[in-house]
């Protein structure tokens, strides 16, 4: 390797995309094209940046197993950044097992970090969970230690651990300020502006106000009984009943506990429950079958009691009831909450995160994109969405996930 491919090579570890390309702009041999690929990429030309690594990567010859492999991790990186979920995971596999191998044990650990990232993503936090146990993050370089220790507090952040995910994020705030790359402690600091913004909305007695998660978890873990609308289920004295399959039966749920200690009127009821405004005798009998299934769903969390003009959620091993709701609810919110991360999605990425058809997807984006909520740019497989981030919006924290007590 010639000094100037070293050289590019060093910059590009400190966070200098631009003295690096200083040093190779002008070659297309391989290693030149890999680093000249590596830099547009910390300069955000995802598109350009991609093209490069592609091209370094056919330039390598077969005995070069090592640097081709380098280049597969490179382009998952570059996959993950502009939100290509659909990016060939077995190709990071098989290149992370070649440097595995070859003793490059720096780059393997990346490689890892940039799938267990990918799951972190799309919601698959076991999976995360296990592939990250098989790490060690000591022997690692400050960047990686940092990365290591931002996947651990985006687990904890998911999972409700809220001490452990500040715990986590004072490391990597240590580890970026070694590394001494400012992206790397930009992005810290997003993820500690995460979990210090509301992710939730407390709703109880007629009165509403803004929870941080550090509060939710507090709230999850108190003697409430609470109508978890972010997750769709009934949560209380560590057990919990999930609804998410059953919207009739949610929707009945959170209208008695907005309501408590209050009844609810039939008609109110029937009107929520099945979106008609006038109750007939056939929907009066249609909303006792609802109640009693209800009932039976929530034992022995709480119990449904009919009342002259309604009926009325009775806690029955809680001291009082509460509804968890997401900051902002509308139609799309669930979108939304992925794309304010002001990253580019594919929508066929925010189908997978979504665990929903692409189409219903691109049908959902195309109805925000005419009302100036969303932005796309590119044609085909390239085209992307985004939107700045919008105060008060839902966060992906509590999008349906399993939690401790689930």
């Amino acid at each position: 390797m010639d000094s100037l491919i070293t050289a590019a090579a060093q910059a590009l570890a400190r966070g200098d995309p631009l003295g690096a390309l200083n040093r190779v702009a002008l070659r297309d041999d391989a290693p030149a094209l890999a680093l000249r690929g590596i830099a547009m990429a910390q300069l955000g030309d995802l598109v350009r940046a991609k093209a490069l690594v592609q091209k370094a990567a056919r330039a390598f010859g077969p005995k070069e197993a090592v640097a081709r492999a380098r280049c597969v991790v490179a382009e998952a990186e570059i996959a993950l950044a502009s939100r290509d979920l659909g990016w060939p995971v077995k190709a990071l596999e098989a290149a992370r097992v070649t440097l595995e191998a070859h003793g490059d044990r720096v780059n393997a650990a990346h490689a890892r970090y940039l799938q267990i990232r990918r799951l972190l993503l799309i919601g698959r936090l076991d999976e995360a969970e296990i592939l990250l146990a098989e790490l060690d993050p000591a022997p690692l370089p400050p960047a990686l230690r940092a990365a290591h220790e931002l996947v651990v507090t985006g687990i904890a952040m998911r999972r409700l651990e809220t001490k452990k995910a500040r715990s986590a994020l004072t490391r990597a705030a240590h580890a970026a300020h070694e590394a001494g790359i400012a992206a790397l402690t930009a992005e810290v600091e997003s993820v500690a502006l995460v979990l210090n913004t509301p992710a939730a909305r407390l709703i109880a007695l007629g009165e509403e106000r803004p929870l941080l998660l550090d509060e939710v978890e507090a709230l999850l873990a108190s003697k409430s009984l609470v109508v978890d609308a972010c997750r769709y289920s009934v949560r209380g004295a560590g057990m919990s009943v999930s609804l998410a399959t059953r919207p009739v039966l949610f929707t009945l749920a959170r209208a008695l506990a907005e309501a408590w200690p209050a009844d609810v009127p039939r008609e109110t009821l029937i009107a929520k429950a099945f979106r008609l405004k006038l109750a007939d005798e056939s929907l009066r009998a249609r909303l006792r079958v609802e109640v009693g299934r209800l009932r039976t769903a929530l034992k022995p969390l709480a119990g449904v009691t009919a009342t002259q003009r309604g009926f009325v959620l009775v806690p029955l091993i809680a001291v009082d009831i509460v509804v968890l709701a997401r900051p902002v609810e509308e139609k799309h919110a669930a979108l939304f909450a992925f794309l304010a991360d002001g990253e580019s999605w594919s929508s066929s990425a925010l189908a997978l995160a979504l665990g929903a058809s692409q189409r219903t997807v691109q049908r959902a984006l195309d109805v925000l994109a005419c009302a100036g909520n969303v932005q796309s740019y590119g044609r085909g497989r390239a085209r992307r969405w985004m939107t700045p981030p919008v105060p008060g919006f839902a966060t992906t924290l509590l999008l349906p996930a399993p939690l401790p007590s689930d």
